[in-house]
């Protein structure tokens, strides 16, 4: 288990977005109600140039939280040494207020696939998962936050809930949670079951940051709703209100805005984020 001496300072509780390079002087100039920004991990591994200038000028701004989307952590084989090395030393320079990565795996053998694929919920699996935290958390000496999915799917294998699988997760390992409620609403929509229900379920105490965006909506083959996370829209109103029950178990929380397809202008993505600011203003009035 992580010791509790290497957690980093928390986020904000107050909005923040995904960050894209098109939007760097609107963020600087005029940020509105955000308070921190997120970068994807992988596109910062490179050495300096233009990308690294701007996330500095933005780390003396803003909070910074940094997202994972190449560990692998649900993966059957061991990590990748050589992609933990490049991590940790864009976190030592960065030196961010949170880091986070996906309860899913996205490699086979020595392919990476470009998703984020499910895991069954058995012991195996949480063996695995929390072996794989561990390695993480001690190489980075920091904690992990670890996010829940958006499922398609459900495995007839799974013997553990989703809810009980993550809290047994930081009951092992000590490892935050990143609690995205719109993949909560495509799951429960995808699988028939109560977005609210899981949330009441969720280990809230746990939670490092909350998560919004947009999803597509499709059918299946039997022509029932199928839900796509796909970033690349606004988020849908039950979402934000799934976001308001959500802060009510919470309180005031860190809530980044997602939009990583099809990104808009910036005053467009700046009132989602002045959403989420009077999501958490009615949270903290309802405290």
């Amino acid at each position: 288990m992580l010791d509790a001496t290497l957690t980093p300072p928390r986020l904000p509780a107050a909005p923040g977005v995904g960050y894209k390079a098109q939007h760097f002087n609107a963020l600087r100039d005029d940020p509105g109600p955000v308070k921190w920004i997120e970068v994807h991990a992988e596109n910062y591994m490179g050495d300096g140039g233009r990308p690294h200038a701007q996330l500095r000028a933005l780390r003396d701004q803003f909070s910074v939280s940094v997202h994972g989307v190449g560990l692998s952590i649900g993966g059957e084989q061991p990590l990748d040494q050589d992609h933990l090395t490049r991590l940790a030393h864009l976190l030592d320079w960065l030196e961010p207020a949170s880091f986070s990565e996906h309860l899913a795996w996205s490699t086979h053998g020595a392919e990476f696939l470009d998703d984020l694929l499910p895991l069954p919920y058995t012991d195996a699996t949480l063996a695995r998962v929390a072996e794989h935290i561990d390695q993480v958390q001690t190489r980075l000496g920091r904690r992990l936050l670890l996010e829940n999915p958006s499922s398609y799917l459900a495995f007839s294998q799974s013997t553990w809930s989703e809810t009980d699988f993550l809290a047994e997760l930081v009951r092992r390992t000590g490892c935050g949670l990143l609690l995205d409620v719109n993949n909560v609403f495509i799951s429960a929509t995808n699988l028939d079951y109560t977005p609210q229900g899981y949330v009441d379920a969720y280990p809230i105490d746990a939670v490092g940051e909350i998560h919004v965006g947009g999803h597509d909506h499709d059918h299946d083959d039997q022509g029932a709703p199928l839900l796509i996370d796909s970033h690349g829209r606004k988020t849908a109103e039950p979402v934000w209100d799934l976001l308001r029950h959500t802060l009510q178990r919470t309180g005031p929380a860190p809530v980044l805005v997602e939009w990583d397809n099809d990104v808009p202008e910036w005053p467009i993505l700046q009132a989602e984020a002045e959403r989420a600011a009077l999501a958490l203003q009615s949270a903290t009035a309802g405290s």
